[in-house]
């Protein structure tokens, strides 16, 4: 599998990515429930993607390191940036009136979770599930 970028600009591409989310998974080797975690990673980043800047673009990219695989998830947009990433990562905690339940959801569901945000700029989330 190549590594793949998808833009999100509507419904459709978030649609569009988790069926290549999908593709992905399987063919890196994961297993049925972990294939559902990587499409449950890569739809919450696409819908906060559209919902909270707009536009953006999931990236996809199979890992190899040694003897494991995996695969990237990468969420990047040119939105006004999360203000409190603390704040953003407890549970429950919501600037729009969800449940707050996606970040802390994302960050449970891979091994590896960084994010970078600035005010103004933007956001990137990288997020890396192993097959275990």
């Amino acid at each position: 599998m190549q590594g793949k970028s998808i833009d999100i600009r509507n419904e459709q591409d978030i649609s569009a990515v988790r069926n290549f989310g999908r593709k992905a998974a399987k063919e890196t080797g994961f297993g049925p429930v972990d294939q559902s975690r990587i499409i449950t990673v890569v739809s919450e980043l696409a819908r906060n993607i559209y919902k909270y800047a707009g536009q953006g673009s999931i990236t996809l990219l199979p890992l190899i390191d040694g003897a494991r695989k995996g695969l990237s998830i990468i969420a990047e947009d040119n939105g006004q940036g999360i203000e409190d990433i603390d704040n953003a990562m407890e549970q429950g905690f919501s600037t729009s009136g969800s449940l707050g339940a996606g970040l802390p959801a994302v960050k449970r569901m891979v091994d590896e979770f960084q994010i970078q945000s600035e005010k103004g700029q933007g956001t990137c989330i990288k997020a890396t599930k192993w097959i275990r």
